[in-house]
């Protein structure tokens, strides 16, 4: 089976499935990544709620944790969500939203990091370079450096942590702290979108919810990602006509679409 036909057949299983994806998720981009989620042909709920996620978790395919807007009760329905995930054995992915801007979100990623065990970590190359340990200046949730420019970081804190880890940008970098996969696709125009990044965190939820080799099904999310980026941005007038674009091109996606929106460079 070839890249393409892999991808898609991880997404026929979504909208077949319609998985339970679980979003404890930031203020700013619960509409948007619910609405991804089901043009996907997964079935997403938003919560942020400790007794509410805990309960919602043990029922999930998969659970996704964003750290965008860190307040208490958000922090600890990510962890009760997460925690009720493990005992479930049901996979959690992480997006460390600007971890690095504040000592608030490096609080509570450290938080998150010892005390749940990890499917799958996405961030930019500024916050997964600030998780691996280095010391590294944010602006808030976009990134100062290259994706290529984490992949050493991205590798040893996916081989610190036992997941695999997205580094995510103008290529995406995907490691599972042994293989790595560098995908290319997407559109600039995107950085200009609230929430696609944190998006592409809940469409690797989906597809941990029905692929188990969390590599792969992090390689298809991010994949889907790109190639819906690229149609999107196809004679777009801008940012808003490509945000609803996109909702659509997600929805009718098909292999022939992946296989011409999306390029595997290693």
């Amino acid at each position: 089976m070839d890249f393409a036909a892999a991808v898609f057949s991880d997404l026929n299983r979504i909208r077949e499935q319609a998985p339970l994806v679980v979003n404890i998720t930031n203020n700013v981009v619960t509409n948007v990544t619910a609405n991804a989620l089901l043009a996907l042909g997964a079935s997403p709920a938003m919560t942020h709620h400790p007794a509410d996620a805990a309960e919602l978790a043990a029922l999930a395919r998969s659970v996704v944790c964003n750290m965008g807007t860190p307040g208490d009760e958000n922090v600890a329905a990510m962890v009760a969500a997460a925690t009720a995930a493990g005992e479930a054995g049901v996979p959690v992915a992480f997006d460390p939203v600007a971890v690095g801007a504040t000592s608030r979100r490096r609080e509570v990623a450290k938080t998150i990091i010892e005390s749940v065990r990890l499917a799958a970590i996405r961030g930019n190359a500024s916050e997964i370079l600030y998780l691996a340990g280095s010391n590294v200046a944010s602006k808030g949730a976009d990134s100062q450096h290259s994706s290529r420019e984490a992949i050493k970081a991205a590798t040893s804190l996916a081989q610190g942590l036992g997941c695999v880890v997205c580094v995510s940008g103008e290529v995406d970098v995907i490691t599972d702290g042994r293989d790595a996969v560098e995908l290319a696709g997407g559109h600039v125009m995107m950085t200009r979108v609230t929430g696609l990044g944190c998006t592409a965190t809940a469409f690797v939820g989906a597809f941990l919810a029905v692929n188990p080799n969390r590599l792969s099904a992090t390689v298809h999310a991010m994949a889907v990602m790109a190639a819906a980026g690229t149609l999107a941005a196809a004679g777009v007038a801008g940012p808003g006509s490509l945000a609803v674009r996109f909702l659509d091109v997600v929805y009718n996606l098909t292999e022939a679409d992946i296989a011409a929106g999306v390029r595997v460079l290693a």
